[in-house]
């Protein structure tokens, strides 16, 4: 199953507060980047993190998911409509990727 455009813009859109955000959409799914950095992803309508050392600590409750068959695990962002938190997890992520 594919994402859907919808759920795409409504996270490119809680991500706002975050500088530097693009996107690729490959196979239906879309990859996000941060200032040319990989973090994360929406796979079959769900938004996926890197598991970082500050992604895990910031939500150590996380569930870890397959973003598609033989890739490897991703943390589960539940809580997508704090934009505070999404800025703060992004800017921590990238932290780790440096």
């Amino acid at each position: 199953m594919a994402s859907s455009r919808e759920y795409f813009d409504f996270i490119i859109d809680q991500l706002s507060l975050v500088d530097g955000i693009t996107s690729r959409k490959m196979m239906g799914e879309y990859i996000l980047y941060c200032d040319g950095k990989i973090f994360g992803g929406i796979y079959d309508d769900r938004f996926l993190v890197k598991p970082t050392k500050s992604a895990l600590a910031k939500m150590p409750e996380a569930k870890r998911e397959l973003p598609y068959d033989g890739a490897k695990e991703m943390l589960l962002v539940e809580d997508v409509e704090n934009r505070d938190f999404l800025r703060d997890l992004v800017s921590s992520i990238l932290s780790d990727l440096k």
